[in-house]
């Protein structure tokens, strides 16, 4: 979350953020709880002060006057109960104003909604197929590699199984993902598919409620997660860095949990937007240093490009615009790979998001650093990118890579995975 100090101190920039962003906040109640709690912290300190003082008074004092000290004594100390309680109650009104602040905005991040995101840059070349191109749906029945109607039996609407040389293309997206990570100095985790909603609302998700798009599991304070990077962000949750140690770079497997509410279509048609699926995530801890923060940020974008070019698959890069930034992002760029059968005649279609959360979930997970320069310690800056999210990736291959037969070229960097060159009906 932003922090209070500079919330007060900046009011009319944050509130004209939040208005790029198209989110509405309450900031006069966040102001006035601050002072309230301010009040409160001064009033309890004078009650203790006075506390100390009459205690201290009682065993010097004579018999006519001890009876008065004690009843004193005890009213100060129901006062004191009652400040405490009602600074407790404060404090927990103050961050439900505070957590949905979103986070500052990057000056060079186009303002609006999803249709008013810059394209950087667009990378590849889009086949011309010379035969009317299938989507992957149509692609896979014919080469028996998705099951949607078992997925449906087993869990409903929006769940899946993987089959045959789908589950080879999976893996071998997994080991090319991660072997690339590797070699970038990447950590590599496997993370629980649980955590606790504590640590997906530090991280920015909202775990509870009617809009949530999260899986909680009832009587619990456990929800599945979303993606890894609720657990590799989770995993130094109030733990003290050394700032030499930095930047970390962590890379996680997970499997995704969704719940997607309302997303239907042809566009989110087949595994496009589905309730689970398998993502290799980065994520990195910087030190509180924007100039560091954003070069980790171009290095995680750097890598995801560099998946794609070597996947052969054409894609555009745009840099997210401030009403589709999401609450933590100070900047976000997405990665769009086209995709031949989305729609009517193809569209691109997001398959990474790389994001600069700067201070923000750390602060909310209380992940600090410190030096031997300064004195005391800082909030880190976080920052998080997909390197494969599997299901998309699946979907970009096997409309990219089809042949007129009806078969799919596998791309070269995963045949030694896959097991061969060309997956065709047996």
């Amino acid at each position: 979350m932003l922090d209070l100090q500079f919330i007060c101190d900046n009011r009319d920039e944050v509130e004209q953020n939040c208005k790029a962003r198209g989110v509405a906040v309450d900031l006069d109640a966040v102001i006035r709880l601050r002072d309230e709690r301010s009040k409160l912290i001064v009033a309890g300190d004078a009650l203790r002060r006075q506390q100390k003082e009459t205690s201290s008074k009682i065993p010097k004092a004579s018999a006519d006057e001890r009876p008065e000290l004690i009843e004193n004594g005890k009213q100060l100390r129901t006062q004191i109960s009652e400040t405490e309680s009602r600074q407790k109650q404060v404090e927990t009104e103050l961050r439900e104003h505070q957590a949905p602040i979103p986070n500052m905005t990057h000056p060079d991040v186009p303002v609006g909604g999803e249709d008013d995101a810059s394209e950087v840059h667009l990378s590849g070349q889009i086949r011309d197929f010379g035969f009317t191109p299938q989507d992957h749906v149509d692609i896979a029945a014919k080469l028996d590699l998705i099951d949607f109607e078992a997925g449906s039996r087993v869990a409903g609407h929006g769940f899946y199984y993987l089959k045959n040389d789908a589950v080879m293309l999976e893996m071998a997206l997994v080991q090319f993902a991660l072997s690339k990570l590797r070699e970038e100095g990447f950590t590599l985790y496997t993370t629980p598919d649980l955590a606790r909603d504590s640590v997906l609302e530090g991280i920015g998700f909202n775990p509870r409620g009617d809009e949530t798009q999260i899986y909680s599991v009832a009587e619990t304070d456990l929800s599945l997660v979303a993606t890894a990077e609720i657990t590799l962000g989770g995993a130094m949750q109030d733990q003290t860095l050394d700032i030499a140690d930095l930047p970390l770079k962590c890379a996680g497997l997970s499997h995704c949990f969704r719940t997607e509410a309302g997303a239907h279509g042809r566009k989110t048609r087949g595994i496009y937007r589905v309730h689970q699926f398998t993502k290799v995530e980065m994520f990195a801890f910087t030190a509180p240093d924007s100039a560091q923060s954003d070069a980790m940020h171009q290095e995680i974008v750097r890598i995801e490009e560099e998946i794609f070019q070597a996947l052969g698959l054409p894609y555009r890069l745009i840099d997210t615009a401030t009403g589709d930034l999401g609450g933590p992002a100070y900047r976000k760029y997405d990665l769009e790979a086209w995709m031949p059968g989305r729609g009517d005649g193809g569209s691109y279609g997001e398959v990474t998001s790389a994001s600069n959360c700067t201070d923000y979930q750390a602060r909310r997970l209380n992940i600090r650093c410190r030096s031997a320069e300064k004195k005391g310690t800082q909030f880190v800056h976080t920052l998080n990118g997909t390197a494969i999210s599997c299901a998309r990736a699946i979907i970009a291959i096997l409309e990219n890579y089809q042949q007129e037969d009806g078969s799919v070229v596998v791309p070269e960097v995963l045949r030694p995975w896959v097991g061969k060159e060309v997956i065709a009906v047996s």
